[in-house]
């Protein structure tokens, strides 16, 4: 495009370029109506007026001015006075009128203190009648806006004394740098407050607008502390502030779901942290209950129901290789490893409240993380990770169990089963090399630690699908696994989407096809639920099993995203 021709010797302002560019790119448009947009856009009026302001403005600061007066405020209210004793003069009586308004008042107000360059706030004189033995005072005066102050205040039980329990991190108080935990508050904008109770305090600062002026008694000033370094936390549970009642102020509650991922600000309270959502740009902490504090509340509403370890309906799905899965479902045979300890009170034991958590990133040629599949029976787990193996078999596999029976004829050791012998399986068993184990007709069948480590070493992504009381074992720094819930659809959905499948018979050594029934439903449904009850904080990701192409999509995308994205993982997994 040619360089506009402005036709005049000296540089083009703004506004003349601006005048000019519809007649210089009339040539360059190709089409009427671009050519009717372009004269149009830069016709408009508001344009050409916005574009003249701004080089009035550019002039005016290469010009440095100064001003003629900082006081003219003060000039006009002279030269008011010195004209109501004149003749009623119309002229006068106009400029009077001007004079008068409120607005022109305002102008010549911001006119001086720009002038002064007068931006601090002008602080209330000291009262003269202070008593030499009372205590030093800070007078302090902060701007409230809509944002809540960023304190909390008690009464002390043994002086009656008003006291700064709390400054919330990130918020008004704190940023001020002037209030701090253990001032004693003794006016607020003049109102002693000695005689009221702290929810008449709070109405009164609820009720104030612009500056609010605290007069307090300095607390003991403590050593600066040291910066305390970031600490992150998953919530397992739950929380809304306006449900709570312990809370000693609603509003400075952090209200989180399941799964959020917190910055504690401040642990100073042992009952109640400070804490933000993670990323969030608003600096300002909310309260929440603090890890103690909360395990004490669940702990009083404990007992609730729990998982029973899961009965073998002695199905499943078929289409996979059969694993030892169908004995470890016989309720009278079946255990598991650390049995001494995995009973469910030691379960009970265990109870969510938060998880401390970092930022992790596979690095490339690190082990891949574990992957488990945890769901009811027939809700789809095999089928899926058959998917997933057919998919890409050089990069997911799957462990191969130990048994104690004796191998057949077509079988060959490693392929579907290690074949071992019982003594040295139940030596296993004692020396808790196995996750999970079960006995069927005599013979032992279990998928051993080892056995996952075969395929990690490989550099390959292990499926592995377990019952959800082994999960807290394999959550090491060894295998940092990544746990998937598949759930069910709703019942009626179910009834919809099963007519006409089929899972396998347990009962006997080769498996035989039978459809699913209306009690296997309602079971799959009512197990799925005590899972999500029981277990839910330790899975990452909640899959609906409604269609199974599409769950297999969302598990796929899934698995992607946590061999090349950062995630949050406990802590533990990256200083072991």
């Amino acid at each position: 495009m040619p360089a506009l021709a402005t036709g005049a010797g000296h540089e083009p302002g703004l506004y003349e370029l601006l005048a000019a560019l519809p007649s210089q790119l009339q040539p360059h448009v190709s089409r009427p109506e671009d050519n009717t947009f372009l004269q149009d856009m830069f016709g408009e009026r508001s344009l050409h007026s916005l574009v003249k302001i701004h080089e009035r403005l550019q002039h005016y600061e290469e010009s440095k001015p100064v001003p003629v007066l900082d006081n003219t405020a003060a000039l006009a209210h002279e030269l008011s006075e010195e004209l109501q004793g004149k003749s009623a003069n119309g002229e006068i009586k106009e400029l009077l009128k001007i004079l008068a308004k409120a607005h022109v008042k305002s102008l010549l107000s911001v006119h001086d203190t720009v002038a002064q360059k007068n931006y601090d706030p002008e602080l209330p004189p000291l009262p003269e009648d202070i008593d030499d033995d009372e205590d030093s005072v800070k007078i302090i005066r902060l701007v409230k806006n809509k944002e809540p102050l960023g304190a909390t205040i008690r009464r002390d039980e043994h002086t009656g004394a008003i006291l700064v329990a709390r400054i919330m991190r990130g918020g008004a108080a704190d940023r001020s740098g002037l209030i701090h935990v253990g001032d004693e508050l003794k006016e607020v904008n003049g109102i002693p407050v000695d005689d009221k109770k702290p929810e008449e305090i709070i109405r009164i600062l609820a009720q104030s607008q612009g500056a609010i002026t605290f007069k307090v008694v300095p607390g003991i000033k403590e050593e600066a502390a040291t910066k305390e370094p970031k600490v992150f936390v998953r919530a397992l549970f739950d929380y809304d502030p306006k449900d709570d009642k312990a809370i000693p102020c609603k509003e400075a509650g952090l209200a989180f779901k399941k799964g959020s991922i917190l910055q504690i600000m401040s642990q100073d309270d042992a009952t109640w942290w400070q804490a933000k959502h993670e990323g969030e740009a608003n600096p300002r902490a909310g309260l929440i209950p603090s890890k103690q504090f909360q395990e004490r509340r669940f702990a009083l509403r404990r007992p609730v129901a729990t998982l029973p370890i899961q009965r073998a309906s002695s199905r499943r799905s078929s289409g996979f290789r059969r694993s030892f899965r169908l004995s470890r479902r016989d309720k009278k045979t079946n255990k598991s490893m650390y049995e001494c300890k995995k009973s469910e009170m030691y379960d009970m034991a265990d109870v969510p409240t938060y998880e401390e958590v970092t930022m992790y990133r596979r690095q490339s040629g690190a082990k891949h993380r574990l992957v488990i599949l945890v769901g009811p029976t027939g809700v789809g787990l095999n089928e899926l990770k058959r998917k997933l193996l057919i998919s890409d078999p050089q990069h997911f596999s799957v462990t191969i169990p130990h048994t104690s029976r004796a191998k057949r004829s077509q079988e060959s050791d490693g392929v579907e089963y290690h074949f071992i012998s019982k003594h040295l399986f139940e030596t296993d068993i004692h020396n808790n090399k196995f996750i999970e184990y079960g006995e069927y007709k005599g013979n032992y069948y279990g998928t051993s630690l080892d056995s996952i480590r075969s395929v990690l070493s490989k550099n390959k992504v292990c499926l592995l699908d377990v019952q959800p009381h082994t999960l807290k074992h394999l959550r090491t720094a060894e295998f940092k696994p990544f746990v998937v819930f598949v759930k069910p659809p709703a019942i009626e959905r179910l009834r919809e989407t099963r007519r006409g499948a089929k899972v396998i018979s347990g009962k006997d050594d080769k498996g035989s096809a039978k459809p699913f029934t209306e009690e296997d439903f309602q079971e799959m449904e009512r197990t799925a639920q005590m899972m999500e009850t029981q277990y839910s904080h330790l899975f990452e990701r909640v899959i609906v099993n409604d269609d199974l192409a599409a769950t297999f999509s969302e598990l796929r995308l899934a698995l992607k995203k946590v061999e090349t994205e950062t995630q949050w993982v406990p802590i533990s997994w990256t200083h072991s």
